[in-house]
């Protein structure tokens, strides 16, 4: 989930101070594209016959920290300290991180990174999703637990499988089989010599030098071409000797001696690797330290979270809304935009509804994929990758039963949960696949939506609505860039057409479009009459020309006019049945569920439980009755079992809804009493 990089070398006349300041640069920039939110670095050197790490981090973005006081001293000092006449005369050992937040608010800086515990420095990409169980098996064995961010445990385990093994590889790989999740890790030792680079899932790459005594790697291999390239270093780092480090792989690199070893974790087993403890002294220096975490504050705040008054604002008036006329066939109310019913009470949405026989097409999809499917086992895919249900799925198929070999793509907006990222990390840690993140600016997308709130509360209006997630439809702007830079030509999409919600434009005043091909399809002359609805409206309520609108048309072209090339909808050919998605995904990957809703759909989407509210307290319905009744009309629900889930599936998520507010500093009280407030389109 963030960027991780690196660079170690011997003692080598070819590398000039400039050149690693560059390449250092580079990385750190580069890397920032997988998360703004807070950066670090760890320099290792020997200095006056002792081992020294100095480690700097902060709740800044990369280019942020770049331009600080503390890191041009620190940089400068040790470039004084291992280059002589502009050759590098001693080891050099940088580790750095750019982090999306996931485990631990960033605020406190001990749960930035690089992690520092048991003499050992480390960064990781990636999310341990059972680290409360380890901390808790591990409590009288390991050292005790200090920092919230789920990293801390892998130094633990390591720092407790080293001694008792002996063994480098042999403790790496006991951590990476206790651990579920994602791990791509580098880790510094202060009383050796040894450094641990390594993936469970296969999100790094690296180069080697000719000699073998230098090593840069990255969690991208763009990453680590464009730095080369960029720093003019593709000649001491030749760029055709780039790798991919493999699921569960292993670089051993000595800072004295070069290269040792790459392995297979899974096959290793005799101890080939032992632990050699330095006996130079040495010192960790922390030089942003920040007070330890209060694990007792945080179980308060999530006890004061359970018990809060503020639940009781909610509204959930379904006794109003059972009374509401309902199509014979599906579940739409009488209040759905443009509904018109015959007279036997079948609306118009299901009489213009044409059956779209999922899963019939599975062998034809086959022999589509045979012209794209890679004969070495090298991506030949990529699967734009929420870490919901339906691509979480989506993923489990396009592995195991159409056999092709995909990199997953992941655009965080700031509205993807910390439940999604941990399902994204169960699903590439279990299958070994690579993630490639691409992070928003993730306070600026908060503000916009933040100001799109609140214009929207001013004088709220249903076909507005939208504008709140007018900021993930970059989403498919950036998976043309990562096929570009990856040189995939295929990307495979686990959307399917019952989430269709013609709804959403319809309180726009546009009539909803039966023969589309695709749920995002809109026909010229919609997208004109929408465009039109947003203008008047913007013009009576100037709040919405605010410094978010440049993102929103960007995101709108995005999403209506972004190509879509070698563009396939795994689920238009593949079965899609709930009851088998639920079941795989929790028995076979322990899929995490929401504790506020009965609903496996939407839980990752951090603002759904928001927008549902409002067009549940206000039309009557939401997204909710879509789903289901295009699931009746396929034939896999029946009407009485919709009928059943509808109303317990729309119960308002008040944790949810609380989390949402508070990421874009909304006031929860005002706005659920703004939206309480609005007229009904129903009778009370």
């Amino acid at each position: 989930m963030c960027g991780i990089f690196g660079l170690i070398a011997k003692p080598n006349e070819k590398l000039r101070r400039e050149d690693f300041e560059k390449l250092l640069r580079n990385l750190f920039v580069l890397s920032e594209a997988r998360g703004k939110e807070s950066s670090g670095i760890s320099i290792k050197t020997n200095h006056s016959l002792k081992n020294e790490i100095k480690v700097l981090k902060k709740s800044i973005s990369a280019r942020a920290l770049m331009n600080t006081k503390e890191f041009y001293g620190l940089l400068n000092e040790i470039k004084n300290q291992i280059f002589v006449q502009n050759r590098l005369s001693k080891f050099i050992n940088v580790i750095g991180h750019a982090r999306l937040v996931t485990n631990g608010t960033q605020e406190n800086n001990n749960n930035n990174q690089p992690v520092i515990k048991d003499e050992l420095v480390c960064v990781h990409n990636g999310i341990i999703t059972n680290v409360e169980d380890l901390w808790e098996r591990y409590k009288d064995l390991i050292s005790k637990r200090i920092y919230e961010v789920d990293t801390e445990l892998i130094l633990s385990l390591f720092r407790y499988f080293i001694e008792k093994e002996e063994d480098y590889a042999l403790a790496l790989k006991n951590v990476f089989k206790e651990i579920e999740g994602t791990i791509s890790t580098a880790i510094q030792m202060l009383d050796s010599a040894v450094n641990i680079i390594s993936t469970n899932n296969g999100s790094l790459y690296y180069c080697l030098n000719e000699q073998k005594d230098a090593i840069v790697f990255a969690s991208e291999r763009y990453i680590l071409m464009r730095a080369l390239e960029l720093s003019g270093m593709n000649s001491f780092f030749n760029l055709d000797n780039i790798s991919w480090l493999k699921p569960w792989e292993v670089i051993l690199f000595n800072e004295r001696e070069g290269l040792w070893g790459i392995e297979n974790l899974k096959e290793y087993s005799s101890k080939k690797y032992e632990w050699r403890k330095s006996v130079d002294d040495g010192r960790i220096q922390n030089l942003s330290e920040d007070k330890p975490i209060d694990f007792e504050e945080v179980k308060k705040y999530y006890y004061q979270l359970k018990h809060s008054p503020l639940r009781n604002l909610l509204e959930y008036n379904v006794e109003a809304i059972k009374r509401l006329r309902r199509c014979k066939r599906c579940v739409l109310p009488e209040t759905f935009p443009f509904i018109e019913f015959d007279e036997e009470g079948v609306c118009n949405y299901c009489k213009c509804y044409r059956v779209r026989n999922f899963g019939s097409k599975k062998e034809e999809f086959l022999r589509i994929l045979e012209k794209f499917r890679s004969k070495d086992g090298k991506p030949d895919c990529l699967v734009p990758f929420s870490g919901g249900r339906d691509s979480s799925y989506g993923l489990h198929l396009i592995v195991n039963e159409l056999g092709m070999h995909p990199i997953t793509y992941t655009y965080d907006w700031g509205m993807v949960t910390d439940l999604a990222r941990r399902n994204i990390a169960r699903l590439c840690g279990k299958l070994g696949i690579e993630n490639i993140l691409v992070s928003a600016d993730i306070h600026k997308k908060r503000r916009n939506i933040k100001l799109n709130v609140e214009a929207w509360l001013k004088n709220p209006q249903l076909g507005l609505v939208p504008l709140f997630m007018a900021g993930d439809k970059q989403f498919f702007y950036y998976v043309n860039q990562v096929k570009k830079q990856t040189g995939i030509p295929l990307d495979i999409w686990c959307t399917n057409y019952l989430e269709n919600t013609d709804f959403k434009v319809g309180f726009c005043n546009v009539r909803p479009t039966f023969d589309k091909h695709r749920p995002d399809y809109l026909p010229l002359s919609s997208k004109i009459k929408m465009g039109l609805y947003y203008i008047k409206h913007f013009l009576i309520n100037p709040a919405y020309i605010n410094s978010s609108i440049w993102d929103t048309i960007f995101s709108f072209y995005a999403y209506y006019a972004e190509p879509r090339i070698n563009f396939y909808q795994l689920y238009d050919w593949v079965k899609w049945d709930e009851e088998v998605i639920n079941t795989t995904l929790i028995k076979e990957y322990n899929w995490e569920l929401s504790p506020d809703t009965t609903s496996t759909w939407r839980i990752g989407d951090g603002t759904s439980a928001f927008y549902n509210y409002i067009y549940y307290t206000v039309a009557g319905f939401s997204e909710i009755e879509t789903f289901r009744s295009n699931q009746i009309r396929e034939g896999l629900i029946s009407r009485d079992e919709a009928m059943k889930k509808i109303f317990e599936e729309n119960r308002p998520r008040f944790e949810s809804l609380k989390w949402y507010l508070d990421v874009i500093q909304v006031d929860f009280e005002r706005a659920i009493k703004i939206i309480n407030r609005i007229p009904k389109l129903y009778k009370i």
